[in-house]
Formats: C-alpha cells, sequence, structure tokens
C-alpha cells in the first residue's frame, strides 16, 4: 500500500494497492468524504452554536452601552464578560435614584416641563448625558402629572355623569306637556280614574294592590304595562298611582286615554290628600331633617371629591334625596287605611313573570318582605353592606348593627300594613332621624334607605333573591343573560336609568319592549329604544 500527498496541500490523499490499480479512484472519493464529513461538518455545527449566542450578546451590549459611551464598541471589550454585574448594578442604581427623588426636586428643578411622551424624555436624557438620578427626577415627574391627568378625568366623569343621570330628557318633558295640554281639551283625558263600577276595589283586600310613587309618566306605564302583560290573574290588580301637583294632569291623562282592560288604576295628587295635622307636620318634619342631612353632606363632600373612588359621594347627592315623593314611602300605612297586604313597586322596575304569588307570602308576622342576599350567592352583596350606608365610626351605629350586613333592597317589597301599625314603624322612623339630628347628622349618608334600614330592623323577612335583581343602573350587569331573564322583578336602581341615554344598552332592551312605541304622544315627542 502506497501514500500519495500533494504538494499544494492536502487536497487529496491516494492510497493504493500493491495488488493492482483497479479500486483506486474509487477509494480515494470514500476517503476524501471521510475526512469531510469528520473534520469540517463538527466545525460547520460548532459555529452554528456559537454564532447566534454571540450575535444575540454583541446586539444586547452594543444596545446597553448606547446611552452611556461615545462608541458602542468603546465599552464592549471590557463588559463583555461583566455586563450582567453592571447593568444589575445599573438597576440599582435607578431604583435608588427613584426612592430618592422627591416631590420638591420634581418641582423646583427649574426644569422644562413641556415633555409629553417618554420617548421625547429618553432622547433628551441621552441628548444631554445627563445622570441617572436626573432621569429618575424627570421620569417620577412625567408620571406623577400623569396620574394627576388621570385623576382629573375621571372626577370630570363623574360629575358629568352625575349630571347627565338626573336631568329630565327633552322627550320626557314634552310628553308631559303634550298630555297636559291633553287633559285641558279633552274631555276623555279628564274621564274618572277608576269608573264608577270599579270603585269599590280601591279597598277591597281580596284584590292584588300594587303602590307606585313617581312623576314619571313613561315609567309607570312600563311598570303597569309589564305588571299586566306577565299576570295570570291582571283581572285582580289594583294600581294605586302617587304622584305630585305638576305631573297629575299628564298621568291622568295617559291612563284615561290608554286604559288596560280590566285593570283598576287610580291615580292621586298629593294635593287631593286631606291628610291629618299629625302627619302634616310629621312630613314636614321629615323633610326638613332630610334637606339639613342633604346640606351637612354637601358642605363635606367638596373634599371627599378631590380623592380618588368618591363616586358614592355624588350618588348621595341625588336630587331624589330632597323629593318628597321618595320619602313619602314611610307614611304608605297613613296614605292607604284601609289596605292591609299591598306590593311597592318602584318607578325604574320592570316585572318580568307573574308576581301574584306575593300576596300569599307568608312573612311570619314581619312588616316587610324583601330580597337581602343576591344571585351571586349567601351573605353576597356587593356595594350594599351596612357600613355603605351607616357610619360605623359614631357608637350608636357600631354598637347595634353588624357592618359586614347585607341591606335589604328596597324598590320590590311586600307590606304587611297592619303588622307596621301595630309595631309603629313611623314612629321609629321618626326618633332615628332625631337620634341623627342630635348626633351631628353623622349616623348615616342622604338617601331613603339608610334610615329605613334603621327603623325596620327586627322586621324585616328575607324572600328568595329571584323576585328582584337589582342595581342594573350602577353598571353593566356582571349576570349571565339566562339570570337577567329568571329574575321576577329587574330594578334599575343607580343613575343610568333606561330611559336615558347613559342607560346600559346590554339592559335598555328589557325595558324599552314594555314602551309602546306607536303611541301618538309616544312619535309625537321622538322617544326612541
Amino acid at each position: 500500500m502506497r501514500f500519495y500527498i500533494s504538494t499544494t496541500g492536502i487536497k487529496k490523499v491516494t492510497i493504493s494497492n500493491s495488488g493492482g490499480s483497479g479500486g483506486g479512484k474509487g477509494s480515494t472519493v470514500a476517503a476524501s468524504r471521510r475526512f469531510f464529513s469528520r473534520t469540517v461538518l463538527p466545525v460547520v455545527l460548532l459555529l452554528g452554536i456559537i454564532l447566534p449566542f454571540l450575535f444575540v450578546r454583541i446586539a444586547f451590549l452594543v444596545l446597553e452601552s448606547a446611552a452611556a459611551c461615545n462608541s458602542s464598541f468603546d465599552c464592549m471589550g471590557w463588559r463583555f464578560f461583566g455586563g450582567s454585574d453592571t447593568s444589575l448594578k445599573m438597576k440599582e442604581e435607578l431604583t435608588r435614584a427613584l426612592l430618592e427623588a422627591k416631590d420638591g426636586d420634581i418641582n423646583d428643578n427649574g426644569r422644562d416641563d413641556s415633555i409629553e411622551s417618554f420617548n421625547e424624555l429618553v432622547k433628551e436624557i441621552t441628548s444631554k448625558r445627563q445622570d441617572i438620578k436626573a432621569f429618575a427626577v424627570r421620569t417620577k415627574a412625567m408620571l406623577s402629572k400623569m396620574e394627576h391627568k388621570v385623576q382629573s378625568a375621571r372626577q370630570r366623569e363623574l360629575v358629568y355623569w352625575h349630571l347627565a343621570s338626573h336631568g329630565i330628557p327633552k322627550s320626557l318633558h314634552c310628553l308631559c306637556l303634550k298630555l297636559a295640554e291633553e287633559y285641558a281639551i279633552n274631555a276623555i283625558a279628564r274621564s274618572r280614574l277608576p269608573p264608577p263600577e270599579y270603585v269599590y276595589r280601591l279597598a277591597d283586600p281580596s284584590f292584588h294592590h300594587v303602590i307606585l310613587i313617581t312623576d314619571n309618566v313613561l315609567a309607570a306605564s312600563v311598570v303597569i304595562s309589564s305588571t299586566v302583560q306577565n299576570s295570570a290573574s291582571p283581572e285582580k290588580l289594583v294600581f294605586h298611582i302617587i304622584t305630585d301637583k305638576k305631573t297629575y294632569t299628564s298621568m291622568h291623562a295617559w291612563f284615561a286615554i290608554n286604559p288596560i282592560k280590566s285593570v283598576v288604576v287610580e291615580i292621586k295628587g298629593l294635593h287631593q290628600y286631606d291628610w291629618s295635622q299629625e302627619v302634616n307636620l310629621g312630613v314636614r318634619e321629615m323633610l326638613e331633617i332630610h334637606r339639613i342631612i342633604w346640606s351637612h353632606y354637601y358642605t363635606n363632600m367638596k373634599e371627599d371629591l378631590l380623592h380618588e373612588g368618591k363616586h358614592r359621594s355624588l350618588e348621595a347627592l341625588n336630587p331624589s334625596c330632597l323629593s318628597l315623593l321618595n320619602h313619602l314611602r314611610i307614611y304608605i300605612p297613613e296614605l292607604f287605611p284601609g289596605l292591609n297586604k299591598i306590593v311597592f313597586l318602584d318607578d325604574d322596575v320592570v316585572v318580568q313573570h307573574d308576581i301574584s304569588s306575593l300576596w300569599e307570602l307568608d312573612l311570619n308576622q314581619k312588616v316587610v318582605g324583601a330580597v337581602v342576599d343576591s344571585w351571586c350567592g349567601e351573605n353576597c352583596c356587593p356595594g350594599r353592606r351596612y357600613k355603605d350606608y351607616l357610619n360605623f365610626s359614631h357608637s350608636i351605629i357600631s354598637s347595634n348593627f353588624d357592618p359586614e350586613r347585607c341591606a335589604w333592597l328596597y324598590g320590590m317589597n311586600v307590606f304587611d300594613l297592619d303588622t307596621w301599625r301595630r309595631a309603629n314603624i313611623t314612629t321609629n322612623y321618626h326618633k332615628w332621624l332625631k337620634h341623627n339630628l342630635k348626633s351631628g347628622l353623622e349616623l348615616w349618608r342622604p338617601g331613603a334607605l339608610p334610615a329605613a334600614l334603621l327603623a325596620f330592623e327586627g322586621h324585616v323577612h328575607p324572600i328568595d333573591p329571584s323576585w328582584h335583581l337589582a342595581g342594573l343602573g350602577h353598571r353593566p350587569p356582571e349576570v349571565q343573560r339566562e339570570t337577567l331573564e329568571a329574575a321576577a322583578v329587574l330594578h334599575f336602581s343607580g343613575p343610568a336609568k333606561p330611559w336615558l341615554e347613559i342607560g346600559f344598552s346590554e339592559v335598555q332592551s328589557l325595558w324599552n319592549r314594555h314602551v309602546n312605541f306607536s303611541n301618538e304622544f309616544i312619535r309625537k315627542c321622538r322617544i326612541i329604544g
């Protein structure tokens, strides 16, 4: 066997046997391939693994050193293996600088605050080669400025939301004016309600009596139409609507022109009641104390609004807190001396199922039947615990009530008026009002419910949560559609009423389907769903 090696380099190795030359060429090619596979391929694979790592590492170092060195390559040599320690040190230094940056430094450093974006800040810092503390101070100043803007925007949103929720839509104002005009010129609009043949039902305990106290014609029509539509025995329903003097003619005209077959509707204005002197003085005292509470809360509210999360302050300043119609529910036994068991409905509810069984409900000698727990489960009542209405920093409240206890829902309630009278609930209500007055008006926030929670203490019978789903005017509902459909009564409690533009579209359709948009007055006033 012989070896032949080229003098120009190892380009070819020839191995030949002394026995012959017939297989020389094939052996040479095979040997070349073995040499290539054993030497060159491992080198290529090794480079394929190392080169990407080197590229990423160099790129990282170039970016990291861009702000600190005149040239990226000036710093790479000594940072190639020690870059991680330097990076960690830089993070620690930046953290320390941010913590040491005082608000006074932010306001008193005399620098221009016109920079609006972080990119502009980085560009300025790198171009002027400022130290890391200067960068920290400028960054903190920018973040503080942005935070202030966000808080201001949220406060403006709350104020606008508050104003929008309590304004009267032009369409509803138009409806009242058109109906009042109709009452003046149309004898049918002035016809007696209820008709003489149905008057006996107004005090007959065998009928199902529903009480509404409202000055909203459209809302009242939705409550009554939805209740009748879903009732198994609509002929047994008797509706008593109490309204104020300015809305009486419009309310009367609507139900006189749009009678509901076999259903009794009574419209009564506050000016038509012949109250006793005792009741008259009690009502005046109640309104005066609530006005004082509202004014006191308004004075203290101004500072609270400067802090985030004080949106409930605005809600408590709802004009309804000063409305006689809103507080008059505590005088229902005096307004209807001939009735015993009644169902009270707010004007911002929609009835979705038959509620006839409410009149057969056993209240176990309690005054009111109300939903306590919500759809989310037992002792689940987000945003309506006693601590959300009462002031537990006061000893009278903290020593008598549990702050985590769920407040019962007002707006769909069953009242046993005979038990109410025996328990002297109205008198107890006035006692708590006087306690609050003597305690510096600090026992609760403005509203009809806080004082009622105290007056009805020990007289509430919990009913199934499926009867009443509330809070649909506070935020878009978090419940599933099936839960909404299953609730007997939907309550749009909160500022976003379904007849307002700020109402939530997710649930507005549940209210709009009970509005007769083909009605002549609805069309004239351009009330659209």
